[in-house]
Formats: structure tokens, C-alpha cells, sequence
């Protein structure tokens, strides 16, 4: 009792002005937009830092994805200084500074110091509106986590400490700023973030932050669903998404988000096939290169749209409607959690509907399948099947063939196909008759 009295004492929150090149931190390092941004603000006569993840990363030695700026103008104020900026948010008003390089367009986030006083909530105790303004100090208390809570002036390149940020890096912790139970209930979402940030940091959960998790899982079921869909994204894009998904798991998150979880993960071959998917986008990520959404919630739900399409075939559907009846089932039970968008859930069908027809290796349908727009990702997709024995080798090895083939030799093996009745679901009668055509696209098909 005494020992964890006096760490209380210890812990008391305070301002602590570090000089950031103690921790290797130079202004060069950071966007020029946001220091644009902040030294904009400060000749206007505002307080404007660096703030949050950014800061955080730069201690951890990371390339931070983005930079955020608080200050002390208004949003209104900062409207007037970037003309080109526009207020956004209705829970907490925020302001997006847009910069344009060769890359494209570039945001920096903007926020006004939030306020000690209390905002509105709803009955179950969540924040439903954030718009009251205060000093920098009380917007460390509004934050999250300590690590989060560290404020980086570009002018005087100096870290300001409120809440012991720096330490708890340092012991590699993850500390709720306040009371977890209370700061949950403010914010549900909270809880998805320790998850996050635990495993894309690699940092401990403080237990005082942890151990009020599980209980309180359930808020997440007053959240909107568009925003459970962004925090997902959040967690899937996050270059840890294996250890991410088993983070959830572990502190009983899934079930109000994701509960199709628990069923992935009890059988080995499918456990194995989520794995992979992740640990392949994790790479991506990793190498710089593009990732599909609609790719990653194909590999996320295919388990269960396959086990409903195969009950469907045993009750007797024919197979390609089944399917179709199977993908909208499953896609309807998972938005009722997740506003997946139209765009993404219509990439995930495509890439669900064309596994099918893999197996169609006669006549003109390989050609077609090759021209379809989303063929690379189907494809991939199939691979993945394949190599965690979910489909057999030689069928993916198949397809690979046929890309990598001259027209000639395509042809070669679609007749080899047809003589071995690799016919897939193409009625008997349109296989006899797509044998006597002759392949007008084969030349068009080939990529």
C-alpha cells in the first residue's frame, strides 16, 4: 500500500520542458506543412505544437505517418489565417490545412486545445460533443494515453511533458491518462486504441489500464458503426495486424466488433489463412506498396460466406447463386457492426465471386476471367487459399502458368483441361460446344 502510495505521488502530473536534442529530435525532421503551420499560428500570436503520435513516434525513433498541430487559436481563428482550410467534425471541431507537393495533396490537422470543463454525454456516460476550449495543459488532461500527451514547440525545439510521456516510453508502457473506467465510458473507442497501440508500439498495457477492459467491452455497442469501421481500418493498417486481431481477441474486444473472430481462429487451417493475409498486408505495408481494403474483409469473412455456401449447395442451390446468396448474408450480418463502403464491399464480392470460376479451365472462360479488372487481386487471393490448403496447389499453379504462357501455349492448356474434365460448374452441354470455337480473344486477353 505505502510503495504504491508513494508511485502515486511520483506520478503526479506536471509540466516537464525537455530539450528535444537530448532524444535526437531536429525541426528538419518534421512536415513542412505542419511547421508551416505552426510557425504561421505563433507570428499571429497563438501557442502552436506539434502534438500526439507524431512526437511520440520521433522518441521512439519512427518515421511518423502524420503531424497534427494544437494550438490556442480558435477554429474559427485558424480559418482565417488558411484560407484554404475547412472546419470539419460536429463532436469535436477540427481544422484541415491542405499543402499540394508533387506526392499530391497533404493534410495537417489542426485542433484547439480542449477544455477542462464538462462536455455533454450521453446515459451511458459518452462524450457526444468536445467543443470546449482551454489552455494547453488542461488538453493534455483531455488526451488519452501518456505517451500521446507530448507537445513539440519546432521554434524552441523543446518536448513539453504533462503526464510523464516520456518515461512511460521509456519502461515501454501504455498509461491511461485519469480514471480507464471513467475515460472508457467518455470515449468506448479508447479501448480499441490500447489494443492498437500496444501492439503497433510494442508497448505493455499498464494493468490499471487494462484490467477494466474486458468488463467494459460492451460500450463499444453504443458506437457508430462508421466510426467501428474506421477504428478496423485503424487497426488493419497498422503494420501489426496479426498481433493487432490477437490483441482484440485477448481483451475480449472482438465480440462486440468482429465476433466472427472466434470461429476464424478455432480451426488451424483457417487461423492459418488469416494469418497469412494479414502478415502478407503487414509486408505491404512495410514495402511501401498499395493495399486493397476489399482484399483484406474478403480474407476476414471468406470462412464464413464458404460455410454458408456450401450449406446451401447441400440444401440442394445451385452452386454460383448460392454463393451470391452466401456473400450478401454474411455482408448484411457484418454491417450491422461495420459500415463497410459500398466501394470496399463491392471489391470483396468481385473477389469472392470469381474463386468459382478458378475452376472453370475450359473454352473462352480463362480469357475472360484474365480480363477482368479485379483479376490480380482474385487471383492473389486464390494463392492464399492454396497455400494454406484450403484449395489444391494445383490449381493456383495453374493460373500462374496461364499468365506467365504465350497465346499458343494457353491454348494448350485449356484443351489439356478440357480432355481432363476441369471443367469447373460450366454445364456439359456449353463444354462441348466451347470446344469447337475458336478463342476470337485469346490475342485480346493477354495482359
Amino acid at each position: 500500500m505505502i510503495r504504491k502510495f508513494i508511485g502515486k505521488v511520483l506520478r503526479r502530473p506536471g509540466k516537464r520542458v525537455i530539450h528535444a536534442k537530448h532524444y535526437g529530435i531536429r525541426r528538419d525532421q518534421l512536415h513542412s506543412g505542419a511547421l508551416k503551420v505552426c510557425d504561421r499560428l505563433q507570428a499571429a500570436g497563438y501557442e502552436a505544437y506539434i502534438v500526439g503520435g507524431a512526437v511520440r513516434d520521433l522518441l521512439l525513433g519512427k518515421d511518423p505517418k502524420d503531424f497534427d498541430v494544437a494550438t490556442s487559436a480558435t477554429p474559427e481563428q485558424v480559418r482565417h489565417i488558411f484560407h484554404r482550410s475547412r472546419i470539419i467534425g460536429r463532436r469535436f471541431r477540427i481544422v484541415h490545412v491542405p499543402f499540394y507537393d508533387r506526392a499530391g495533396e497533404e493534410i495537417i490537422e489542426v485542433t484547439t486545445f480542449r477544455g477542462s470543463a464538462e462536455s455533454p454525454t450521453d446515459a451511458s456516460g459518452r462524450i457526444i460533443r468536445d467543443n470546449v476550449y482551454g489552455t494547453i495543459s488542461e488538453d493534455a488532461d483531455r488526451r488519452d494515453f501518456t505517451v500521446n500527451a507530448l507537445y513539440y514547440d519546432p521554434n524552441s525545439e523543446e518536448i513539453i511533458d504533462f503526464h510523464h510521456g516520456i518515461e512511460d516510453l521509456e519502461k515501454q508502457q501504455l498509461v491511461m491518462i485519469g480514471d480507464p473506467v471513467k475515460r472508457y465510458h467518455e470515449d468506448p473507442v479508447r479501448m480499441l486504441r490500447a489494443a492498437r497501440l500496444s501492439a503497433k508500439l510494442d508497448l505493455a498495457i499498464a494493468p490499471d489500464t487494462k484490467n477494466p477492459i474486458r468488463e467494459h467491452a460492451v460500450l463499444l455497442e453504443n458506437i457508430p458503426t462508421a466510426r467501428l469501421f474506421d477504428e478496423m481500418m485503424k487497426l488493419l493498417l497498422s503494420g501489426k495486424a496479426w498481433l493487432c486481431v490477437q490483441t482484440l481477441r485477448e481483451l475480449s474486444l472482438h465480440k462486440p466488433l468482429f465476433p466472427l473472430l472466434d470461429k476464424l481462429l478455432s480451426k488451424p487451417d483457417t487461423a492459418k489463412f488469416l494469418q497469412k493475409a494479414l502478415e502478407n498486408t503487414d509486408q505491404r505495408l512495410a514495402e511501401d506498396k498499395p493495399v486493397s481494403a476489399g482484399f483484406l474483409f474478403a480474407a476476414l469473412l471468406w470462412h464464413e460466406v464458404e460455410q454458408n455456401w456450401h450449406k446451401r449447395i447441400a440444401a440442394g442451390e445451385v452452386k454460383t447463386p448460392a454463393l451470391i446468396e452466401a456473400m450478401n448474408e454474411v455482408e448484411s450480418k457484418v454491417c450491422k457492426r461495420l459500415a463497410i463502403p459500398n466501394r470496399y464491399g463491392a471489391a470483396m464480392k468481385e473477389i469472392w465471386a470469381m474463386q468459382p470460376r478458378f475452376e472453370q479451365r475450359v473454352g473462352l472462360r480463362p480469357f475472360r476471367l484474365f480480363e477482368q479488372p479485379r483479376f490480380r487481386a482474385a487471383y492473389d487471393f486464390l494463392l492464399l487459399r492454396a497455400e494454406c490448403g484450403l484449395v489444391e496447389q494445383e490449381l493456383a499453379d495453374w493460373w500462374t502458368k496461364f499468365q506467365l504462357s504465350e497465346s499458343t501455349e494457353r491454348m494448350e492448356m485449356i484443351e489439356l483441361a478440357a480432355k481432363n474434365g476441369l471443367a469447373g460448374d460450366v454445364p456439359a452441354k456449353r463444354r462441348k460446344r466451347s470446344r469447337h470455337r475458336k478463342p476470337a480473344s485469346a490475342k485480346q486477353s493477354e495482359v
